[in-house]
């Protein structure tokens, strides 16, 4: 799958959920899908929680975050003193 059409799968619309982006037609923040991912959930876990989503659009939410931060400067959460 090309990017523009995973990205398709991410929908960012202010009616829903504040304007985060979202897995396109549910409710499933790219956030919250993230967070899943980084405290050890497998894609098959995600996907057979909840109904609807597919491994596509776990893939496409690492792909939003990753084409995000393309362009961003890393900033540090804390500052080491040495």
């Amino acid at each position: 799958m090309n990017d523009r059409k995973a990205l398709d799968r991410i929908s960012v619309n202010s009616a829903v959920m504040v304007g985060k982006p979202v897995v396109k037609g549910t409710r499933l923040t790219v956030d919250y899908i993230l967070n899943l991912l980084a405290h050890g959930a497998s894609v098959e876990e995600i996907v057979h929680e909840y109904a609807g989503l597919t491994a596509e659009d776990v893939r496409a939410c690492l792909l939003f975050a990753a084409k995000t931060l393309e362009d961003t400067s890393y900033m540090p959460l804390l500052v080491e003193h040495v």
